[in-house]
């Protein structure tokens, strides 16, 4: 595998390419990014719904979510917290910060698109005609519209932390074994700890609105396309604050 030393240089000229990619390849990417982290997200709700110990359902959407990173970085998606890493080609002096907000911003509408796509098809396929299914989607999606604003960031930051950190020894491994390894380790300890990451709700809030709608399920007064945006925006900005921070950090602990 790289090093740590070795990793600033190398993902220097990846964030840099990133940056220059024209805008249809890098919407099409980050759709397919979105659906990948919402697939995690519908294992592993699927596989803890019915679980009554909270440790436990913590455990199993913690062993299960991750693939979805995973995916994302076998396939060479884009994906809005992992590209927080351009930082290091900002610093590197790779890349702009004009290109690094037009990638970001890109990339954001599409793992929206994906996850949201994700979500209509899990309504439209009957999923939520289970309704204990249905009943958790719409408790989950209906806490993280309730989360206080500067609980959100926090959340949000301690998540990119973690995300950011996988996406680092993924791309640090040199087979797909030691990438996927890279990659599971931190993520699982995001989903157990209860971080928020804004592509997985860009899924979780979605569904949940859709799950009330289809199945009947009572739905909470917080869980609204307002409440979408009440999580979305301190949680992506937690996000990008960790992500961020992250990168600037190895950048400022490793370069060469």
């Amino acid at each position: 595998m790289l090093s740590p030393g070795e990793f600033v240089p190398f993902y220097a000229q990846i964030g840099a390419k990133k940056c220059t990619n024209s805008a249809v390849r890098l919407f099409l990417a980050a759709v397919l990014a979105g659906f990948l982290i919402a697939s995690g997200a519908v294992a592993a709700s699927t596989a803890s719904y019915a679980l009554e110990n909270p440790s436990l359902a913590r455990v199993a959407a913690g062993l299960l979510f991750p693939f979805g990173l995973i995916m994302v970085v076998i396939t060479g998606a884009e994906l809005f917290t992992g590209n927080c890493l351009i930082t290091i080609s900002l610093l590197e002096r790779k890349a702009a910060l004009s290109g690094m907000a037009r990638n970001l911003t890109i990339v954001y509408l599409g793992n929206f698109a994906g996850a949201a796509l994700l979500a209509g098809a899990m309504a439209l396929g009957g999923a939520f005609s289970n309704e204990a299914l249905a009943a958790y989607a719409v408790r989950t999606a209906a806490n993280k519209c309730a989360l206080p604003f500067g609980q959100g960031v926090v959340l949000g930051i301690l998540c990119n932390i973690l995300v950011c950190a996988g996406v680092m020894c993924a791309l640090c491994g040199k087979s797909v074994a030691s990438r996927a390894v890279g990659a599971f380790v931190p993520v699982s300890f995001f989903v157990i700890g209860g971080f928020e990451h804004c592509v997985a709700n860009m899924y979780y809030i979605p569904a949940g609105l859709l799950a009330a709608g289809y199945s009947g399920a009572a739905c909470p007064p917080a869980l609204s396309l307002a409440g979408l945006w009440a999580n979305l925006v301190p949680v992506t900005l937690g996000n990008l604050l960790g992500g961020c921070g992250f990168g600037a950090l190895i950048w400022a602990a490793q370069r060469p």
